[in-house]
C-alpha cells in the first residue's frame, strides 16, 4: 500500500480539505503571504492569523525525476514532481502519466487527487492537450 501522510493539529484541517476533494493554500491575513506546508504562523510575517484559500487547480511543472525502481505500493516507472500552483507556493507531489518519458519542465498541470485507503493525497495531471 502506497504511503499517507499523518496530519498534526496544525495540519489537520489542511488535510481534511484534501480528504474532501479541495486543495487550500494558507494565506497570512495580516501580510497576504502565500506558503505551503500549512502551520500557524506566518513564514514571512511571524503573525499567527493564518487562513486557508481555494486553490486555483492548476500550475507548472519546476522540476521532476523519473524513478526506475518503485517503493512498495508503487508502480516504475513513476514521476516526482515540483509544481508551482498558480497561487506561486510549490507543492511535490507524483505527476500521473503514462509516459515519464516526456514530461517537460514548464508543462502545464491541473490538481487532481489520489485515494489511498481513507485518505486523499494531492497529485498532478497533464493539462489537456499535453499528455
Amino acid at each position: 500500500m502506497k504511503p499517507v501522510p499523518l496530519p498534526t493539529p496544525d495540519t489537520q484541517e489542511w488535510f481534511d480539505r484534501i480528504d474532501a476533494g479541495e486543495l487550500t493554500v494558507p494565506r497570512c491575513t495580516a501580510c497576504a503571504s502565500m506558503f505551503l506546508y500549512p502551520r500557524i504562523s506566518c513564514p514571512r510575517c511571524g503573525a499567527r492569523s493564518v487562513e486557508l484559500v481555494a486553490a486555483a487547480g492548476h500550475g507548472v511543472l519546476l522540476s521532476f525525476v523519473v524513478n526506475h525502481r518503485a517503493p512498495a505500493g508503487f508502480d516504475a516507472p513513476y514521476a516526482l514532481g515540483v509544481v508551482a500552483l498558480a497561487e506561486g507556493p510549490h507543492l511535490t507531489g507524483v505527476v500521473r502519466t503514462d509516459r515519464p518519458d516526456l514530461l517537460e519542465v514548464d508543462a502545464p498541470v491541473r490538481v487532481a487527487f489520489e485515494e489511498r485507503g481513507e485518505r486523499r493525497v494531492v497529485c498532478f495531471d497533464l493539462a489537456e492537450g499535453n499528455s
